[in-house]
């Protein structure tokens, strides 16, 4: 099984539970579950993350350049199957050509052309403003999951030690 992570992962690690400056375990997992092929995110997150100019920014040009998969022909392939997924519902216009746009839509499509597992902390929603990841991933049949339960299934472990 392999995975890929939502910006919000990312984002809401730094900020909230497995800081950087606290946390180190949680991104050297990140980076080594990269390495034996489970763990991944794409292009447009990477530059999500770098609109942030922080130090999340910096974790990712110095530790984590392989993490990003760029978008390839397999990823173009699917778009129109999302976007016609998405079209098909009934959105709002504005709901559809916000999600058209943003990285949430070449998520959906990388993980249809690789057969990952989104991981987000998006949840389903009824709204028929926003397109949430979570629903485009129930309608089109793809797995997701939130990073919490991807680090149960992973048995990820974050032993103190070393330097206090």
């Amino acid at each position: 099984m392999t995975y890929l992570l939502d910006a919000n992962v990312f984002i809401q690690a730094k900020n909230l539970h497995y800081g950087l400056d606290f946390c180190p375990a949680f991104w050297e997992w990140l980076i080594e579950s990269n390495a034996t092929g489970k763990v991944f995110s794409i292009d447009k997150v990477a530059d999500e993350i770098a609109a942030g100019a922080d130090e999340l920014t910096n974790w990712m040009n110095n530790h984590a350049w392989n993490l990003f998969l760029g978008t390839d022909s397999r990823t173009i392939e699917k778009f129109g199957q999302v976007s016609s997924w998405a079209t098909s519902q009934e959105y709002e216009p504005a709901a559809i050509n916000t999600f058209l746009q943003v990285a949430d839509f070449y998520l959906v499509a990388h993980a249809l052309s690789g057969g990952h597992v989104v991981v987000t902390h998006e949840v389903p929603a009824n709204s028929l403003r926003r397109i949430k990841i979570p629903n485009a991933c129930i309608g089109l049949h793809l797995r997701f999951m939130t990073p919490y339960e991807m680090l149960r299934v992973e048995r990820a472990r974050f032993i103190l030690g070393g330097e206090r």
